[in-house]
């Protein structure tokens, strides 16, 4: 008899490319997921990974193994959520991939709250890329995804995939303390032309929706500095060296030196929550969802509620 543990190790390595990034989706060390596909070796009398240059690489016995343990993993998710639903209560593991901002600004409370309410669910976060955490889904690797797009990039949904809206987190245009915008109580694209920036690198969203929508405004945007973390970015306009657009979710107050301004028209991107069809019964993700869509309707900031700077009230609104 083949061990299901060991074959979900080997389905998460042939997922996620290598034994160090299988263990973090895991939840196990990379020598735990090691044992568990020596061991599954063993049983099948067959060569699973072979070694190239530092990292691993399945073996076409294992990728022929690897996809059957996709289809019993699916079986077994079908036959979790039957039992959860019959106990018509939330229970269980529940795993969440979330990209940054969410897993800062959103989740801890979300988390916290289903733990508190539902003691028989343990739901455990993995912070990913947005568009990572959909094929995660898809592939079965986790339960729930959320995460977002913009009107340039659309959010997918494979087959297989359902997704529900968790909201709209508005963006707003950050700019240093004495910046001629801050005298302004809107700005509009057309006017942002001549502007050092900082945003994001590309391949971003956020980078790409910069640089699209500055072409169409007629610009080509100057790219000052690049980094990853908006906390970064707020930092570096905190110091004069440049503009940015910076979603509100997961970025909190802004810090003295910065000023958010108006624009117009406003950026917004869309979060969703995801799950695969197969497990769209089962009463851990229904809960999820509503928790998700519960704390973001009590705590999204509305449109016209720019952030403030600690300290002086009303110096960030313009």
């Amino acid at each position: 008899m083949l061990d299901l543990s060991r074959l979900r190790a080997l389905h998460a390595v042939s997922v996620h490319g290598s034994v160090a990034a299988a263990a973090a989706a895991l939840g196990y060390t990379p020598s735990a997921v090691s044992q568990q596909i020596a061991k599954l070796e063993r049983e099948t009398r067959t060569t699973l990974l072979e070694r190239r240059g530092r990292g691993v690489a399945l073996t076409e016995e294992a990728r022929h193994l690897a996809g059957t343990a996709r289809e019993l993993l699916a079986i077994v998710e079908r036959a979790e959520t039957t039992l959860e639903e019959r106990r018509g209560r939330p229970s269980g593991l529940l795993t969440v991939a979330a990209f940054a901002s969410a897993a800062r600004g959103l989740l801890p409370g979300v988390l916290a709250d289903l733990a508190r309410r539902h003691p028989a669910l343990d739901v455990r976060l993995t912070e990913v890329d947005p568009h990572l955490s959909v094929d995660l889904v898809a592939r079965g690797v986790t339960d729930l995804a959320v995460a977002h797009d913009w009107d340039i990039a659309p959010l997918p949904a494979p087959e297989g995939v359902e997704q529900a809206v968790i909201g709209d987190d508005h963006c707003d245009l950050v700019v240093p303390a004495g910046h001629p915008f801050t005298a302004r109580r809107v700005v509009r694209r057309a006017d942002l032309g001549g502007q050092r920036w900082v945003c994001q690198p590309p391949g971003r969203v956020c980078h790409d929706w910069l640089v699209r929508t500055m072409r169409t405004a007629g610009f080509e945007p100057e790219i000052a500095h690049v980094a990853e973390e908006n906390h970064t970015i707020v930092a570096l306009v905190a110091a004069g060296l440049g503009i940015a657009v910076v979603p509100r979710l997961g970025t909190g107050a802004l810090p003295p030196g910065t000023v958010a301004v108006a624009l117009e028209p406003g950026p917004v991107r869309r979060l969703y929550a995801l799950w695969r069809t197969g497990a769209a019964r089962r009463p851990a993700i229904t809960e999820a969802v509503r928790t998700l869509q519960e704390h973001w309707a009590a705590a999204a900031p509305l449109p016209g509620d720019l952030p403030s700077v600690p300290g002086a009230p009303g110096a960030g609104r313009q």
